[in-house]
């Protein structure tokens, strides 16, 4: 009784405080329009609208103040500016006198009124902004070269602060407006010029100036030339004023935002680099250590900027990504605004992982699997404090843990993290052996995958699933068991594989044959919206890890599930389909991905459209698998027989093509070896190869024991296969122009071989050499052709012979002739042996 009485009086209080807020309110507003009578209105025809003036500064004065007050009353509550109706009708007459006293630009009043010019902005909402938005922004703009600090400052903030709360709608008109008035380069000569004003005036340009570039990327590359302005600002970066570090780590990301300027800032050298990674430390305050974050990401978008950092400072960084991964905060489920935010920014930076590099090893030194799993699952160090764990105990954890939805929102970022890591680690390495408690760190890392993976298997497995509420890891987490099935590392694949079939025992061929109804279904729809193409991509996957488990492959034969993956497949050729990672992966989508520029050719191995590139992959490995069949090899082929032709086709001209990324072409490659074709064609090999076994400018024939015989070019073979010329003609050649002169005076030089040399294996290397590619569809001769690749050393095609799989992040192998201009090679012997 004793609490409902106080409820009661309280809320009795708060409403006798509204209404005295609101009668103040009123008070003001009947003095400011008092104060506006005090000026006139006139009809403006250029624009169509009643617009007041008055040339008296006392009145413009009166007004100013008048203005501020009922801003400053309004403030003072939230509900003001959204419900109270005198707001709305006094904006447009508020704003059109600030802009009349602002265009006069009466000294004494120009301070007082950008600083009203501030508080207007800062609280009106920008819907009741938008009739006046470009004069606001004209008029802002022509007074940020005033020579009054006092001016030049508030008029900054308020411009600032328009540009950041700009709709998609009003951005362009804007960004056009700033243009016409050649703010950036106003900017640019106010910072050049502040040497002797407060600091706070280098804040408040600076500011501007990131804010202005993050929304123009034209202007980045032209403010990044102006060789006076980077002195200034790398002078700067010595003082240890936070509020400098933060305005300045802000203009660098959103300069970096350019590509062509990222590789710039990193060719400054370890000094700036440091001084971003020092941003990163616990020692800075938590948005310091946001924008360092932020700035790291923006530079290491390639794989070129990565390793460059990476040489300079990588085991700094990578240490600043662990230590900002670790600190999860005071309170356990939640995140709290900053740490989480220091968190995520971590956890964005730590997929520098996606690229292959020396840094993994740093990463798994650090202790990464630890991070990772504590990110999952909560107060992990009090349920595994044994280093050896029963699996029966392990899934137990994993399942509570996984329960709790601790952290749930990073757990994309953490899927993706786990799964570049485990696609790049070597054959011959062990993650398990960093620290004591990797190897149970590891299991029940791959534990929480292959729940989580089994899980969304059997939500997006019915054609009619609409309210699965975890959409955001679906795809992460199926991405990293499939690349932790297949990682180079035998103890991940391994156990992977393992759990993966421990957790399928009872479910696996219901949710198998589920999955392959729900793909043949949806893969034959004409149109397809966002849930679809994440259907799509959930179960192929799916389908791709499954088929590297012995007990499903014969089913996904019998089911038809290659023959529904290969329609698939050309589908997304023909372009009906096409499916970008963002779109599937909304993690992925950040203000810095959609502001960036000069980015073309940057793509990720697997290429923009990752159906097809999950198709290509599991398509190989439906061949693979099928190859494994004992009782029938040739499964695949009899089940495409009649698109076999067309299927080769496309792979042959995806192959060729310039527009596919390289993981495509590489599952393309391995694809095409199944059908006895082998290497990597392009268009200009093509060309080239016209040239094999033709007399015309032949200047080399070589001969083998028998006494068969082929025509050849040196210069191609210098480049191509060097291991097939003899060692006087390379000795002191430099450029294909020495090589031609080499032969000056002679018809044709022969080189003979040892009957080590098969003529039939070497007419199908030189195939490769000419033309990038070759059909054998002999496996005698395939056989022969192995033996000679490896001893001239031709490693893509011995990998494409041998039926390898193909490595993430390998480059695509180029048919470039270009190195026969500088150095022509190296010594090889004469005599094949």
């Amino acid at each position: 009784m004793i609490h409902s009485t106080v409820k009661s009086a309280t809320a009795s209080k708060e409403k006798d405080n509204y209404r005295s807020l609101s009668s103040h309110i009123i008070t003001l507003h009947r003095r400011l329009l008092h104060s506006l009578n005090l000026g006139t209105r006139y009809f403006d025809e250029k624009t169509n609208r009643w617009k007041w003036q008055s040339v008296n500064i006392e009145v413009q004065k009166n007004v100013l103040r008048s203005i501020a007050a009922f801003l400053d009353s309004i403030s003072a509550d939230a509900r003001a500016t959204r419900h109270t109706i005198i707001v709305k009708e006094s904006a447009a007459d508020i704003l059109g006198a600030l802009l009349w006293i602002l265009q006069c630009k009466n000294e004494p009043l120009l301070s007082m009124a950008s600083n009203v010019a501030v508080k207007l902005v800062s609280i009106l909402p920008s819907p009741l902004l938008q009739p006046r938005l470009l004069d606001l922004v004209y008029c802002l703009s022509s007074l940020l070269s005033s020579h009054q600090v006092e001016v030049a400052i508030p008029c900054a903030t308020a411009l600032n602060l328009v540009i950041s709360n700009l709709s998609a709608t009003s951005e362009k008109a804007v960004i056009e407006a700033l243009k016409e008035t050649e703010i950036s380069i106003c900017i640019v000569r106010n910072i050049k010029d502040c040497g002797a004003q407060k600091i706070e005036y280098f804040l408040e340009m600076a500011s501007l100036l990131s804010t202005i570039l993050l929304r123009w990327p034209s202007s980045r590359f032209p403010v990044c030339n102006d060789v006076e302005l980077m002195k200034v600002l790398a002078n700067m970066r010595t003082r240890t004023d936070c509020a400098i570090k933060l305005v300045l780590l802000k203009l660098y990301t959103s300069l970096a935002l350019c590509d062509s300027v990222a590789q710039k800032l990193i060719e400054d050298g370890k000094v700036f680099l440091q001084m971003i990674v020092q941003a990163m430390g616990k020692s800075n305050p938590h948005d310091v250590r946001i924008e360092g974050f932020r700035l790291a990401q923006c530079l290491l978008r390639s794989q070129e900027n990565c390793l460059k950092v990476m040489n300079l400072c990588g085991e700094a960084l990578v240490d600043a990504i662990i230590c900002g991964m670790r600190e999860t905060g005071p309170c356990s489920k939640k995140i709290e605004n900053n740490y989480g935010s220091v968190l995520v920014e971590a956890c964005k930076l730590a997929q520098i992982t996606r690229w292959a590099g020396n840094h993994h090893i740093r990463f798994w030194k650090q202790g990464i699997d630890e991070v990772l799993l504590n990110l999952l699952i909560e107060n992990i160090h009090d349920q595994s404090s044994e280093l050896v764990l029963p699996l029966e105990k392990q899934i137990s954890v994993v399942k509570e843990g996984l329960k709790l939805n601790y952290h749930v929102a990073l757990r994309s970022y953490v899927w993706d993290i786990l799964g570049w890591l485990t696609i790049h680690c070597g054959e011959n390495s062990n993650p398990c052996s960093y620290t004591h408690e990797s190897e149970l760190h590891i299991n029940l890392l791959i534990l929480c995958a292959c729940f989580t993976f089994v899980d969304a298997i059997q939500k997006w497995c019915r054609i009619c699933q609409n309210d699965a509420d975890d959409n955001f890891q679906s795809e992460p987490v199926s991405r990293a068991v499939l690349m932790m099935i297949y990682s180079p590392c035998n103890y991940i694949s391994s156990h992977a594989r393992f759990v993966l079939s421990d957790i399928l025992k009872v479910i696996g061929n219901p949710c198998l044959k589920n999955s392959l109804h729900t793909l043949d279904y949806i893969s034959s729809l004409k149109s397809y919206s966002s849930f679809d193409k994440l259907q799509l991509v959930i179960n192929l996957i799916g389908l791709t890890c499954l088929s590297s488990l012995p007990q499903y492959q014969r089913c996904i034969i019998e089911s038809r599930g290659i023959k529904t993956v290969v329609l698939l497949v050309q589908r997304c050729l023909s372009n009906d389909i096409h499916v970008e990672r963002p779109e599937v992966a909304p993690h992925l989508h950040t203000v810095f991905h959609k502001r960036s520029c000069c980015w073309i050719g940057k793509g990720d191995w697997e290429g923009s459209n990752v159906l097809l590139f999950y198709g290509m992959w599991g398509l190989a490995e439906f061949l693979h698998q099928c190859g494994l069949l004992l009782d029938n090899p040739l499964e695949f082929t009899r089940e495409v027989t009649n698109i076999k032709t067309q299927l080769v086709n496309e792979l042959h001209e995806v192959c060729s093509s310039t527009s596919f990324s390289p993981g495509v072409k590489w599952y393309v490659s391995y694809i095409l070896s199944y059908f006895g074709f082998y290497g990597f064609p392009n268009e200009f090999s093509k060309r080239i190869g016209n040239s094999l076994n033709k007399e015309e400018y032949a200047d080399l024939r070589l001969i083998v024991a028998n006494g068969d015989s082929v025509s050849v070019h040196g210069v191609i073979l210098a480049v191509r296969c060097p291991s097939l010329l003899p060692s006087e003609v390379l000795s002191s050649s430099k450029s294909s122009k020495e090589i031609t002169d080499y032969f000056v005076g002679e018809t044709v030089r022969e080189v003979r071989y040892s009957s080590h040399v098969d003529y039939e294996a070497l007419m199908l290397l030189l195939e490769y050499v000419y033309l990038g590619g070759l059909h054998a569809a002999e496996e005698e001769a395939v056989k022969k052709l192995k033996v000679l690749a490896k001893r001239c050393n031709v490693k893509p095609l011995l990998q494409m012979l041998c039926r390898q799989s193909p490595k993430w992040g390998t480059p695509f192998p180029s048919f470039n002739l270009t190195s026969s201009l500088d150095s022509a090679g190296s010594y090889f012997s004469y005599e094949m042996s």
